[in-house]
């Protein structure tokens, strides 16, 4: 949990977070300093709880276009073989429209609720209702590289701006998008 600048043990989270809607977090977003830039930058409040989850099927990737402020490749979210240790953010309502800002909701990425998850936190809970950002635009699909995303595991951030490929024909994971319940 992160709160008042500082990362806490889950045992110190408010009571209820796990009633919280669950929301797979990867590329930046599973970052601990971004939840402080989020803080500064977009006004997020109160504590985080963030739990660590093994996804199979689900891969961080590539995304085929780069991010305005800093021409950056940043990661999106695609069904692959295997399995990948990713952060799951139980979220409050606030929260959620804080990081639906962040994601660019309904411009480059879809809130999207997940129909085939296999998501077990460390405890050993698999969570069944989980929902993720995922590619709303082709330059937020995967980038294929010879026909193939390319795990962002497999190629450092560093590198990944020099990778060729052309944009998937969409996210290509299963999921129902959410549409908001208010416009913008």
């Amino acid at each position: 949990m992160h709160v008042d600048g500082a990362g806490h043990p889950l045992d110190a989270a408010p009571g209820g977070w796990r009633d919280r809607m669950a929301v797979l977090a990867y590329g930046s977003n599973a970052n601990p300093s971004k939840i402080t830039w989020l803080r500064a930058r977009l006004g997020l409040e109160g504590p985080v709880v963030v739990a660590h989850a093994r996804c199979a099927g689900l891969a961080a990737v590539w995304a085929a276009g780069f991010r305005v402020v800093d021409d950056q490749r940043p990661a999106t979210l695609t069904a692959l073989p295997g399995a990948e240790d990713h952060a799951i953010w139980f979220v409050t309502p606030d929260q959620l429209a804080v990081l639906d800002r962040c994601e660019g909701r309904g411009n480059r990425y879809h809130l999207a609720r997940l129909t085939e998850p296999d998501i077990t936190l460390d405890d050993g809970t698999r969570l069944t209702d989980v929902h993720t950002y995922v590619g709303a635009a082709p330059i937020r699909y995967p980038l294929l590289v010879d026909g193939a995303p390319v795990r962002t595991t497999d190629v450092p951030q560093a590198d990944a701006a020099a990778l060729d490929g052309v944009p998937a024909d969409g996210h290509g994971v299963p999921c129902e998008v959410v549409t908001p319940a208010f416009p913008g």
